[in-house]
């Protein structure tokens, strides 16, 4: 048996309504790691591994400040920062897996939870395509069915989206699904929705390979896919905003921003 840790196969779709209407949808899949069971799961499974080539792999640099730290230690790192006692927390991770020795994800969240079982803290680590990352660490003050939080941007993703936007986060725990939309609200007005859904499976070599030849090299299709949704926003005229460097914090840790949903 898997533990904690699991599968999550499901979609991934984009809704943006200005300045033109534009969306998509892909099939897609995750993995949900508690990371105190790497090293049980490496042994375990022979599709997946830790730090090393596999059909599939967690690699640490691929995550956090890219050092290979172990990501644990660099979660609770952060949380200490936030005034958040580690003592006894499990902390589980939603990422797309390297595929074949090749990693891209877009957004990752780790779920955060008191050794009671109550979600302390969401982490929400986010990658654009040059090769940059940056995370927001939203504690959460009102546990319920679906976390409701919101942050300011502060990390260039889409080179066709400003900066000053406002992202509303709306994350239902792990559990027979996961799902984590996205809101994305220039002012008062909705800009783009994302979201992402799946259904629990078992963390095991069959169903592994099952996802592996019903969706084969996930990561690269990922990057494919951002190109070409780059190219059609282009096409209907939709221009390139202006990079700035990317924040000197690699993770902006918010307060205050759980709220119960009206």
């Amino acid at each position: 048996m898997s533990g904690h840790s699991a599968l999550y196969v499901g979609c991934v779709s984009h809704h943006r309504l200005s300045p033109r209407p534009h969306g998509f949808r892909y099939s897609a899949f995750w993995t949900l790691i508690d990371l105190d069971e790497l090293p049980a799961l490496a042994s375990r499974l022979r599709w997946f591994s830790h730090n090393r080539f596999n059909l599939f792999a967690l690699h640490d640099r691929d995550h956090g400040n890219g050092s290979g730290t172990p990501l644990r230690i660099q979660a609770e790192r952060h949380l200490a920062e936030a005034g958040i006692e580690t003592k006894g927390m499990m902390i589980r991770l939603l990422c797309v897996p390297r595929t074949l020795g090749y990693n891209f994800n877009p957004l990752s969240v780790y779920y955060c939870h008191r050794a009671d079982g109550t979600l302390a803290a969401l982490i929400y680590e986010v990658h654009n395509t040059f090769h940059q990352r940056h995370s927001y660490l939203i504690p959460v003050d009102v546990e319920s069915h679906a976390i409701h939080q919101h942050c300011d941007k502060k990390f260039y993703v889409s080179p066709f989206m400003d900066m000053n936007l406002r992202y509303e986060f709306q994350v239902g725990l792990p559990g027979k699904h996961v799902a984590v939309t996205i809101d994305t609200y220039m002012g008062n007005q909705l800009v783009l929705n994302a979201h992402l859904v799946g259904m629990r499976r078992e963390l095991s070599d069959e169903v592994l390979l099952r996802i592996f030849r019903a969706i084969p090299v996930i990561t690269l299709k990922i990057t494919a896919a951002i190109h070409w949704e780059a190219l059609r926003l282009w096409l209907k005229g939709i221009r390139l905003r202006p990079r700035p460097p990317p924040p000197e914090d690699l993770i902006s840790i918010v307060s205050g921003t759980s709220k119960i949903p009206e």
